[in-house]
């Protein structure tokens, strides 16, 4: 039987995911790349690539596919096929389970074409109130489009996503909507740039790193530098199941 529903300004919790390498275990750029002729790129498309400017050597990797012909079938199939993390389905399913207690929120350099296929896939999309990734679609050419999501002052992110300012600007979002902020807030990704938006996070609140992953190792040398600016409490997960276990905890608290 199905739960019943909830209102969103209901819900207790608020819980952010990354995509990469935290909902899927893999790149979804990386697995896109199995459809190009060969299975692999060029020398110099690689050599493109420039640090911090990662969304626009993915757009000139998608225009490559497109000029060698490569179809939205091949593309669509190659991202319904990454695998999930372990463990992450069955924290869909206790979230789903849940709709009283959670808001569940994608933050994602990824693009929205990608995730969207493969949350269709395993029939995840409507967990997610929102996604916030890069715009992408295909044209009438066959191209798919990518676009940057936004621009930012923050030194500390690739220059066309900071998931601290969407995190940040999300919160005071729902909190005006609601007319009070969120009990607890949950983070759970796996990379570097999943560390800034970390640090609008408060005491409170409860950060989820892949167990060795790079935000981990961050929040590792953040906490050894006895840093202020670092608040939340730190559940680190090799397995989706570790997270639901510690949800479980603090969901009973009353």
């Amino acid at each position: 039987m199905a739960a019943p529903a909830a209102h969103l300004s209901d819900k207790r919790f608020l819980i952010f995911f990354d995509f990469d390498e935290t909902i899927v275990d893999q790149n979804s750029d990386d697995a896109v790349v199995q459809a190009a002729p060969g299975r692999q790129l060029p020398g110099w498309l690689m050599d493109s690539y420039r640090p911090g400017h990662y969304n626009e050597h993915m757009q000139r990797v998608l225009a490559y596919m497109a000029e060698q012909g490569v179809p939205e079938d091949d593309i669509r199939s190659a991202v319904e096929k990454i695998p999930a993390s372990p463990g992450i389905l069955a924290l869909f399913q206790y979230l789903r389970a849940r709709p009283q207690d959670f808001e569940a929120v994608l933050v994602s350099d990824a693009n929205m074409y990608f995730i969207e296929a493969w949350l269709h896939r395993v029939g995840a999309r409507q967990l997610f109130q929102k996604i916030f990734t890069n715009p992408a679609g295909f044209d009438g050419s066959g191209r798919l489009l990518l676009l940057p999501y936004h621009s930012h002052d923050c030194a500390r992110c690739p220059e066309n996503m900071c998931k601290q300012v969407i995190v940040r600007d999300y919160l005071a979002q729902r909190a005006r909507e609601r007319g009070r902020p969120f009990q607890r807030v949950f983070y759970v990704g796996d990379g570097a740039n999943d560390f800034c938006p970390l640090l609008s996070l408060g005491p409170l609140d409860t950060v989820f790193p892949r167990r060795d992953y790079p935000v981990h190792r961050l929040i590792v040398e953040a906490q050894e530098a006895r840093s202020t600016d670092f608040k939340p409490a730190v559940a680190p997960w090799t397995s989706g199941e570790d997270v639901v276990d510690h949800l479980k905890r603090l969901v009973e608290e009353r």
